[in-house]
């Protein structure tokens, strides 16, 4: 039944569930860790973010319209079926933040412990994220985008994710103080490196797994 439902979204039931499993880490993650402890996040909710406090715009509104840049350089790039995965991985992530928003926090609170809060952030994020890469799923446009870069500049993907980040954040220093920053770089670093050592284990470049022109180790 669920092949089924599947099969005109080109998924397979090992990669459908791993894009679950990923994007429900990455969700707890943020739940728990980044929004209690205000670790701000590069890619395209930072931008967001830079935006919103720079310029005055919605963030609301914001986002989507730089998700769509991001997703429809994807599809111009990477084509219809990894337009599909990502559509998975988007929609999987915004019901498991839902749940686990309505939940609430279930960690102790780290604000007080930046540190501690930046490594297990950037845990989180980069096993969520680099589980669900390995399915070829993106869980939102910063994560497409870095697969565009990926495969324009030939980088690993964990080059990728960094620079995005490390350019939004450093815009961000406009209105929040570096000593708070350096926390959110740290788990960039973490969740960049963490998502670089799951496609190590695959047999090709992100990007590629994204198309389905290649498969992957189990």
């Amino acid at each position: 039944m669920l092949s089924h439902l599947l099969r005109p979204l080109e998924l397979k039931k090992k990669d459908f569930f791993k894009i679950l499993l990923g994007c429900a880490i990455m969700a707890f993650g943020v739940v728990n860790v980044h929004e209690p402890s205000q670790i701000t996040e590069g890619g395209v909710l930072g931008m967001g973010l830079f935006l919103k406090k720079v310029v005055g715009l919605n963030l609301a509104y914001v986002s989507p319209v730089l998700d769509g840049i991001c997703y429809a350089l994807g599809f111009s790039m990477l084509g219809s079926r990894f337009l599909k995965k990502s559509g998975v991985a988007t929609v999987a992530f915004s019901i498991f933040y839902w749940i686990f928003n309505f939940i609430g926090p279930v960690l102790p609170s780290l604000y007080h412990l930046p540190f501690l809060a930046a490594i297990a952030g950037g845990i989180f994020i980069g096993c969520g994220c680099g589980i669900a890469v390995t399915a070829g799923g993106c869980a939102g446009g910063d994560d497409a985008l870095a697969m565009v870069i990926s495969k324009k500049m030939k980088w690993p993907i964990s080059r990728a994710y960094f620079l995005t980040d490390a350019v939004v954040l450093a815009l961000s220093l406009s209105y929040i103080a570096p000593s708070r920053l350096i926390f959110s770089f740290m788990t960039t670093l973490v969740s960049s490196y963490l998502i670089g050592q799951f496609e190590l284990k695959m047999k090709a470049p992100a990007w590629q797994v994204s198309q389905g022109t290649v498969e992957k180790n189990a």
